[in-house]
């Protein structure tokens, strides 16, 4: 759960969610589930934002049906690889979702 103050703090972010959301064609559902997850968990310091921001993004592409890889969506965010795969499991668990098993 989230403020709505927290939508405003952190609109830059949530535009450059939309830029990668674009980059990798994803859904509305996909898009709006990345968003709340980021900012049910957004981190207080602006350098832990890009890799929370595309942790939750992936998360969100796994709950949606809409998999894309980790690289991908590094990529689309302009993170390395390794900052996804550091931070997705934890948010997933955090979040209530039960990770894959694969």
């Amino acid at each position: 759960m989230y403020r709505a103050s927290d939508e405003v703090d952190n609109e830059a972010w949530l535009a450059d969610l939309e830029r990668a959301c674009d980059r990798l064609d994803l859904p509305s559902e996909t898009r709006s589930r990345a968003a709340d997850l980021f900012l049910s968990t957004v981190p207080d310091g602006d350098r832990s934002k890009q890799p929370a921001l595309a942790a939750a993004l992936y998360v969100a592409t796994l709950a949606t049906g809409e998999r894309r890889s980790q690289g991908e969506v590094a990529d689309a965010v302009g993170v390395s690889r390794l900052s996804v795969q550091q931070r997705w499991k934890s948010l997933m668990e955090s979040a209530g979702l039960e990770p894959p098993s694969w």
